[in-house]
Formats: structure tokens, sequence, C-alpha cells
């Protein structure tokens, strides 16, 4: 599990050198088509939020720190109470939270829509049902929180849109969940992906969904994140 890497600098190199040579567990990344129904925000509408799960959230958040006309991602939890939103709980699998995270973003630079063409294509595969690569659980669930029953109305169109057309050549695993509170995860899980890339669990599975963002999506591909500490000390 990626919270047993506790590793000294030479442990730490070994195991670079091991990744080099070993399999990635790393999703196979694809552009898939953009959804043929997407929301359209009011004139005046600057700021809207979106939460998605899609396995261990350092590498979603990663993701969408990097897209542009997002302003803020933040890890978390959604699916369960508020109680049980800790790290050392929702690993148990039996919170009923996911590993998430909430995308604060300019409507009028980035859309919903684009923002789960993103989320499907390189953010996880939502082909796997409650697990991730080297993760497995509920809380690695693939799961849209809407916030909104317009939010949901988009994502089932798209999920139903991407099986029709059997993007995937399966099923997709991904559920829509509404009503659900987003809580925000501890302080050392922020910017995790920033903040440690040479961690063999970041170089890995995480990484390379940020090559993919930018191979794939050159459009919506910003260089410098928008981090959650930055965020808080502006």
């Amino acid at each position: 599990m990626k919270k047993s890497f506790a590793l000294t600098a030479g442990s730490l190199a070994a195991a670079v050198l091991v990744w080099h040579a070993a399999p990635s567990f790393a999703e196979t990344a694809r552009r898939v088509p953009a959804p043929t129904a997407d929301l359209v925000a009011p004139p005046a509408a600057k700021t809207e939020t979106a939460v998605f799960a899609g396995g261990c959230f350092w590498g979603v958040q990663g993701v969408f720190q990097r897209v542009k006309g997002v302003s803020n991602a933040v890890s978390g939890y959604a699916g369960g109470e508020a109680k049980t939103a800790r790290y050392d709980e929702v690993g148990s699998g039996r919170t009923g939270h996911a590993e998430s995270v909430r995308i604060t973003y300019d409507p009028q630079q980035i859309s919903y829509g684009k923002l789960l063409q993103i989320y499907f294509s390189v953010a996880h595969d939502p082909t796997e049902l409650n697990r991730q690569g080297p993760d497995t659980g509920t809380q690695y669930r693939s799961t849209v929180f809407a916030e909104n029953t317009e939010q949901a109305r988009i994502a089932n169109a798209y999920i139903a849109q991407l099986n029709q057309a059997k993007t995937f050549g399966k099923p997709l695993a991904t559920t829509v969940e509404t009503a659900k509170p987003f809580y925000a995860a501890e302080d050392y899980h922020q910017d995790y992906l920033t903040l440690h890339p040479n961690q063999p669990y970041i170089a890995i599975n995480d990484l390379p969904k940020i090559d993919d963002l930018k191979k794939l999506f050159p459009e919506s591909y910003k260089a410098t994140p928008s981090l959650v500490k930055a965020a808080r000390a502006g």
C-alpha cells in the first residue's frame, strides 16, 4: 500500500532502479470522445466545483492541478460520514468514503464536460471496479460525486455514451453519487505529487498521467500547477 513508503535515500534510489526494470501499474491513457451533452455556464459564473474519485488521490489531484481553468484541486474523501473522513479509517475500505478530489474551476475557461473527458481519459482507468493499479478496495472506486442534478445528468449521459460506443471495449465501472459531502484530507496529502516526484509510488503510477495529459490534451495543459498550499498562502 502507498502509505508504507517510508524510504531512506539509499532505498529510494534502489526502488527507482527497480522501477525502471519492472512493469508499471500505470493505467493506459487514451483521449476519449468529448461528451455530446455539457453544462452551459451562465455568463456571470466565475467559479464552479466538481468532485471526482479515481483511485489514489495523489495522482488525480496532480492531473487536475495542471489543467487550464482549474484554480484549485484538493485531495479528500467523499461518500461517507464526517467522523470517518480520516486517512487511517478510509484505508479500511469500510467507511463508504472514496479518495476524491474537489476541483474548483472557471466555467468560462473550461467546462464540466471537458473535466469529465480528462477524468476518463488520463486521470484513471474507469473500467476497474474498486481498484486502480496496485490499490484495491472501495476507497479506490471510480465515482463522480455530482454536486447537483445537472452534474449528475451530464455524468450519467457521458457514461452511457462511452458504454454505447464501446470506447473501452468493456463497460465502465464508474458510478455517480449525489448528496455526498466532500471532506478535505490531511495537510500531508495535499500537493503530494509535486512535493514528492521521486517517491516510487508517484514515479511509477502518477507521473505518467501528467505526461499523458500534456500529450493528449495540449490545449488544456499548464506547466505550473495550481497548488493547495499556494492558494492558502494567497
